[in-house]
């Protein structure tokens, strides 16, 4: 390998991530070397989390996140809370401030091993999400799957949470919905010029809600942290929840909850798996020990 950085192999609620270290190095993952990682049984992950050297005062580090196909994402609130894990194994610290191309995020390890990152504050305007066309009310949106008069998936909550999030509302379990076969085609529906995460929401209670996701240049997960933000969110927007919210994902729950200061904050697990390095220009990596380093 010519150049190496460390990385941990990670998870929050299931959701595979990659955390590479990349501070102190000039280079970039390149997108060759993302999708040799995603190609990889072993290294197969939704998103990678690299962390650079700083660049705005006051802030401790930038994360560049990448898709499993090779493109960038602007959030990622799972991985968000394996790149706290990783930095705060053997510091003892315990608050974290990162710069993405969303913005710049706070977060924290709690004493009970749980993490809360600030996602920020949630954007309606559809200009903001953003939509190829003007919708006045993007709380429900003209947009559906299947017969017109009988669709299966239609009037969906648009958000962006730092990347776009289109909401499907049910009146079932959202695995009943053939989610792998829809989320491809209305990812990449032409009313979303940079693509949507899809999600399939239900509502369990006014304090509790189901979703599954179908991820941005990712596919089918097991948890999408900025997803659950965008339901939870949308769900108390139309009335259906109040702000404070439990989300059930297919790899487990995080709670939700959107202040009145309109932030909103996403506490959850994150685990680690094993660490290694890796060259970021080829994607070729060697392990190193297994759990934290």
């Amino acid at each position: 390998m010519a150049i190496q950085a460390n990385f941990a192999k990670m998870n929050g609620l299931g959701n595979s991530i990659i955390v590479a270290d990349m501070r102190g190095c000039a280079a970039h993952i390149s997108p060759a070397a993302a999708r040799r990682l995603s190609d990889d049984p072993a290294t197969r992950f939704d998103q990678i989390m690299a962390i650079h050297d700083t660049r705005l005062p006051g802030i401790e580090n930038y994360v560049e996140i990448i898709n499993a196909d090779g493109t960038q994402a602007q959030a990622c609130g799972n991985g968000m809370r394996c790149v706290v894990l990783a930095l705060a194994t053997g510091t003892g610290k315990r608050t974290f401030t990162f710069e993405t191309i969303a913005g710049v995020l706070t977060a924290e390890k709690h004493e009970n091993g749980l993490i809360s990152v600030d996602m920020g504050k949630p954007r309606f305007g559809w200009k903001d999400i953003p939509l190829a066309e003007e919708f006045f009310d993007t709380s429900r949106i003209e947009l559906q799957v299947g017969p017109v008069d009988a669709p299966v998936l239609h009037s969906p909550s648009v958000v962006s949470m730092g990347n776009p999030h289109a909401i499907f509302w049910v009146e079932e379990d959202p695995s009943h919905y053939a989610l792998e076969r829809f989320g491809p085609l209305l990812e990449n529906h032409p009313i979303f010029p940079e693509r949507a995460n899809i999600t399939i929401a239900y509502v369990d209670s006014s304090e509790a809600l189901t979703i599954r996701t179908w991820e941005r240049g990712a596919g089918l997960t097991l948890a999408c942290g900025s997803a659950a933000c965008a339901a939870a969110v949308s769900a108390a927007r139309t009335g259906r929840t109040g702000r404070k919210v439990a989300v059930t994902l297919p790899g487990g729950a995080l709670e939700i909850f959107w202040r009145e200061d309109d932030h909103v904050i996403m506490t959850g697990p994150a685990e680690w798996e094993f660490s290694g390095r890796l060259d970021p220009e080829t994607g070729a990596w060697e392990r190193e020990s297994e759990g934290a380093a």
